[in-house]
């Protein structure tokens, strides 16, 4: 049985013209080779820096613009080989969440008029009694109330106006959403709030998320696999535990290092990376990651590493672009999904992989009984009042 979305070989470079005729002279690979697969029910995070290309590679899927080579399958037909009538009617069962919901709701339209021209457009309802039926219904699901069917984008908070943006993206019962950056503009205790109601709506639709983010410790809790971006190519992919249980690349290892713990105890040794990304217009040959890697080899510096599959033994499973092994047995995630796992393999696209040196464990510290207790009743207290909400 096939994935229910499959992308190969997706790219996209964006031409930079100049002069008076507008010439183009360079071109920024904002996206060069990415291959991956979301099954029914699962959420594929998309991890990395600002520029790596994440944000691209979600509005590639969509076809929300057109990339310069690659195939992606949905539902197992090629969306790329569909007209513009066809794409449209497709667009139904693809949806998205942009990350800034005040700017992707129309300041004009009253809430119910956004959530009623979708049904509308896709002919899902008859007359007007049966679309403000459904508007009621499409707000209560996501925690507001019929009667702000009447209000306006900006007479909402940002969390709720997010929430909105979630209801427009079911208004069509789609069966995969991308997720760009929905939570990064929202504080802490919102944040848990919508990534809550995000799990609930998928395990009540069987709901497929393409999550978008660079804060891995959101990503922790909603994500079943997680697929680490740089430069424009995808250099880990491992199942949620797997990852932040064992980071292999040094590249993620880099971004566990600098996720906050919600432990004072819990010392974890920086993994500090030195100079900014290279240019998207000018990667450096090799391995993209060899200008900032600590362990970067002669070999990297020309040699382009290709992600080779490898069979893994039972038990969670992971794919791997450099690997690195460590133990954060502290790391838990037991507030996220199960994982559906990524099939017996793991894959590599560095050689050098078995003879890089461990990770760096975590460090205890010591603390005091007293301020222990307290903490953690602080914590349990925090919990409950995100699940509840």
């Amino acid at each position: 049985m096939s994935a229910l979305l499959e992308v190969e070989g997706l790219i996209k470079h964006f031409p930079v013209k100049s002069g008076v005729f507008g010439r183009t002279s360079a071109h920024v690979r904002a996206v060069d080779g990415v291959d991956f697969h979301v099954e029914e029910g699962e959420t594929l995070a998309v991890v990395g820096e600002s520029g790596c290309g994440k944000s691209t590679v979600g509005r590639l899927v969509l076809r929300l613009i057109e990339p310069s080579a690659g195939k992606v399958r949905f539902e197992g037909d090629d969306l790329l080989a569909l007209d513009a009538d066809q794409m449209r009617a497709r667009r139904r069962r693809l949806q998205v969440i942009f990350q800034d919901p005040y700017a992707s709701l129309n300041p004009r339209m009253t809430v119910g008029a956004m959530l009623g021209e979708p049904l509308y457009l896709h002919h899902l309802v008859g007359d007007e009694a049966q679309r403000r039926a459904r508007v009621g219904e499409l707000l209560e699901l996501v925690g507001l109330r019929p009667e702000h069917a009447r209000r306006y984008p900006h007479e909402f908070s940002g969390g709720q106006r997010q929430r909105l943006a979630i209801a427009r993206a079911l208004a069509v019962e789609p069966r995969l959403i991308v997720a760009d950056e929905p939570v990064s503009a929202l504080d802490v205790s919102i944040q848990a709030q919508v990534i809550n109601l995000m799990r609930q709506l998928q395990q009540r639709f069987g709901l497929a998320y393409i999550f978008i983010s660079h804060d891995l410790a959101v990503v922790k809790h909603i994500a079943d696999r997680i697929a680490v971006m740089y430069l424009g190519k995808i250099v880990e992919t491992a199942t949620t535990d797997e990852l932040f249980r064992n980071p292999r690349h040094p590249y993620t290892r880099a971004l566990l290092s600098a996720v906050p713990l919600p432990d004072p105890t819990a010392v974890r040794e920086r993994a500090l990376l030195e100079g900014d990304i290279p240019s998207a217009m000018n990667p450096p040959p090799g391995c993209r990651f060899h200008t900032r890697c600590p362990f970067v080899r002669d070999s990297c510096r020309h040699d382009v590493p290709v992600l080779t599959a490898h069979p893994l033994p039972p038990g969670p499973h992971h794919s791997s672009g450099a690997i690195f092994v460590e133990r954060n047995e502290d790391v838990r995630s037991e507030s996220r999904a199960p994982s559906h796992g990524d099939g017996a393999t793991h894959a590599t696209a560095c050689p050098w992989w078995p003879e890089l040196p461990p990770a760096a464990p975590l460090i205890a510290t010591t603390m005091p009984d007293q301020d222990r207790r307290r903490l953690d009743r602080l914590q349990a207290a925090f919990v409950s009042q995100t699940e509840e909400t």
